[in-house]
């Protein structure tokens, strides 16, 4: 084979165990691979650099994103197909052996130092979890813009996985958004007069949608762009009275209330706080009074996500497998009272938030840049597979602070 596409896929041959599992376009024009495969187009030399000094998914992603890869065509299919033959394979990533180095070194001529890393990666500095940190991890993710998520998430801008009840067309994210959010109500027991606690409020969907039903309402969020929309939309809907946000680490939360909730919020506190984090939602419930949490699993080496999502996503996150959250709510002093498994609800949302995404591609890439869209195309995509394929699931846990709790013995929901 000639040229740099035929050169790189002698040389991968060793390590990905055959032909390269894409139709590969190198900067010279040259192609190699098998043929109906997906394409790849190797922009630049600056591909190969990342790839060669961060091995596997952080330099592939970090190519992607920086437009020095393209993928043709579906991102999707070509990103199942590649997971499919390295599963058959046995692949556990590429990991240039010394031969391997030394024959990509050729084909460089001269790699040189390590490129920069891509402007949208994040960069959180700081003691792991610290208050600071924290604020700083989340301001990376949900500070984008406010502008930025109306274009991909419901008017309600519900930003976690939807309870779809329906099949019908007509059925849209919406409806699923705000299904989810009655059922969340529901389960806690609410009724008009009672208190809720939001932690981890987001854009304020739960908390506004419990007070529509008269439920008065503290919510808190440590992401300053969010209050200010909640803010905004708590003086449009007349809720004053209502609703409270709080711009507040949820571990400086004092008070006591009839029900608690948190959505998909549990993901970011760590590890070593998970615990400080049940304690919180522990002593903010009334005895007897229940606790509603809906959070991500994931099982494996990557418990943040993977070297992508922790690198430009969601830095410091942590999941863990539903079994290993539940016994930390029972060790925490909560009593477990229903596990709800909505893996299957969350392809759809991230299928209804990849059509939008696609459909405002233009607004979006003006607002936020070239770069940013490309992350977000490669995290929607990237996250869809996961929750399809079972690699993450997600979870509704309903658990009760002990004492005289009125958790039905027959589930209405």
């Amino acid at each position: 084979m000639s040229g740099v596409a035929g050169r790189l896929a002698d040389t991968l041959r060793p390590i990905v165990g055959g032909d390269l599992p894409v139709r590969l376009r190198a900067w010279d024009g040259s192609e190699s691979g098998p043929a109906g495969a997906p394409l790849v187009t190797l922009n630049s030399p600056q591909a190969i650099s990342r790839l060669f000094w961060r091995p596997g998914e952080l330099g592939a992603a970090q190519a992607y994103v920086s437009g020095e890869i393209d993928v043709d065509g579906d991102l999707d299919r070509a990103l199942t197909h590649v997971w499919s033959v390295a599963d058959e394979r046995g692949l556990q990533g590429i990991r240039p052996t010394p031969a391997v180095a030394g024959a990509l070194l050729k084909v460089l001529r001269e790699v040189g130092r390590p490129p920069s890393p891509p402007a949208s990666q994040a960069r959180v500095r700081g003691r792991l979890h610290s208050k600071l940190r924290d604020r700083r991890a989340i301001s990376h993710h949900y500070d984008l813009s406010n502008e930025f998520y109306s274009l991909i998430l419901d008017d309600s801008m519900a930003y976690s996985s939807g309870y779809w009840r329906s099949d019908d067309p007509a059925y849209t994210l919406a409806d699923a958004q705000r299904d989810k959010l009655s059922l969340i109500l529901d389960k806690l027991g609410l009724e008009p007069g009672m208190t809720m606690l939001d932690v981890g409020c987001g854009w304020g969907s739960l908390s506004l949608h419990a007070a529509a039903r008269g439920i008065r309402v503290v919510g808190v969020t440590i992401a300053a762009e969010q209050k200010k929309f909640i803010d905004d939309r708590i003086f449009a809907y007349g809720l004053e009275d209502g609703v409270e946000i709080r711009l507040q680490d949820y571990r400086d939360v004092e008070g006591e209330f009839d029900a608690v909730a948190s959505v998909e919020m549990g993901e970011h506190v760590g590890e070593r706080n998970y615990p400080t984090y049940v304690e919180v939602l522990r002593r903010s419930v009334r005895p007897g009074g229940r606790v509603l949490v809906q959070q991500m699993s994931r099982r494996g080496r990557h418990p943040g996500g993977g070297p992508f999502i922790e690198s430009f996503i969601a830095p410091d996150m942590h999941m863990r497998p539903i079994g290993e959250t539940v016994a930390l709510f029972e060790n925490g002093g909560l009593e477990v009272r229903d596990v709800h498994a909505l893996r299957e609800h969350y392809v759809r949302t991230v299928q209804a938030w990849i059509e939008a995404f696609e459909s405002n591609i233009d607004r979006i890439t003006a607002l936020v840049g070239e770069e940013v869209a490309r992350v977000w195309r490669l995290y929607l995509v990237g996250g869809g597979m996961a929750f399809r394929d079972g690699r993450m699931g997600v979870d509704q846990i309903l658990a009760v602070r002990p004492g005289a709790h009125t958790v039905p013995p027959v589930r209405t929901w």
